[in-house]
Parts: C-alpha cells; structure tokens; sequence
C-alpha cells in the first residue's frame, strides 16, 4: 500500500512538472527490452559510446541554427530573411529536400526551412552574411575552419562509425574553439 501511494505521488510530480523520473518503464523500454537484446554487445556498447559524441554535436548544431535565426531575426522583424539573406543555390537545395520529404509520406521534419540546411550551408549562409555575423564572431577565416573541422568530426557520428581516440579529442577541441570564436 506503501508503495502504490509513493507511486501516485511520484506520477503526480511528473504530471505537475512534466518530467519523466523513471519509477514506470516507458513503452520504448519495454520494446528495447525484447528486441535490443538481439543487437550484438560489442555493438551496443560502441552506440552507447558514440551517443554522448552525437548529444554534444546535436546540441551544437542547433544552438548554431538557433544563433542564425535570431542573428536574422533580430536585425529583419519582418522574418523575411531566408528569402532575402540564404543564398539562392542554399534555398533551392532545401526546396529539393522538402519535396523528397513530401514525396517519401512522412512527417515533415520542421516548419523552419533552415532546419532542412546541411551543416555546411549554415557556414556558407554565416559567412555570405559576414557584415551581420562579423560582430560575433573574431574572425571569418577562423569560423570557416572551424566549421570544416566540424563538419569532418560529424561525418562518422552521423553515419554511425566509430570515432578514433584521437578525433574524440579532436571534438572536444573543437567545440572549445567555436566557442572562442565568439570570445572579443
């Protein structure tokens, strides 16, 4: 009796903060619970070390989008700065992927064209823009190559391959030096 009183009390937090504090699997538990275990361990503990790389790169790269949007934002109130300030052949490419999108029957990833970017057009769209983003930032050539790093360490993150020692350490350097970038 104890413990279904500690339950509802527990169920009632997590109602009341919108939160998820783990006393009740979770549906996806219970599926994982049937078929995770058929992946091979060696596997599932190289995806449980690679997770923390793609969580550090997934975190950086929308608070990367978020910077864009509001740098546009704050200087064009009227939001109509993808049309104005993305270059043309970066709006085409996204006009591409959203038709793909479309045409697979999917749920439409985002309402926000420059979620449909590639990590790369949103160097490309930053430093086409660089009278706007040149006050954030202490140098171009400095973004570019750090952008490029980036890019190079995304690669296998995102197309599930293991990261060298080296290109671990590598990451965490470079997500140091983007945020220097942005140091005056």
């Amino acid at each position: 009796m104890t413990n279904q009183m500690i339950a509802e009390d527990l169920a009632e937090i997590e109602r009341s903060y919108n939160i998820q504090l783990g006393h009740i699997p979770a549906k996806t538990e219970i599926v994982e619970q049937e078929y995770y275990p058929q992946l091979d361990a060696a596997v599932r503990a190289e995806g449980a070390k690679m997770a923390r790389h793609y969580e550090v790169f997934y975190s950086l790269e929308r608070s990367i989008r978020t910077l864009v949007d509001q740098t546009f934002t704050a200087e064009d109130t009227s939001l109509n700065w993808w049309k104005t300030k993305v270059p043309e052949s970066i709006q085409l490419e996204v006009t591409s992927r959203l038709k793909k999108e479309l045409d697979a029957g999917v749920s439409r990833r985002s309402q926000d064209e420059l979620d449909y970017t590639t990590f790369g057009e949103l160097s490309v769209i930053i430093t086409s823009n660089w009278g706007l983003f040149g006050s954030l930032f202490n140098s171009k050539k400095a973004v570019e190559k750090v952008f490029a790093s980036l890019n190079a360490l995304r690669n296998p993150i995102a197309h599930c391959c293991p990261l060298a020692e080296d290109e671990e350490l590598r990451l965490r350097l470079t997500v140091r030096d983007w945020f220097r970038l942005m140091e005056k």
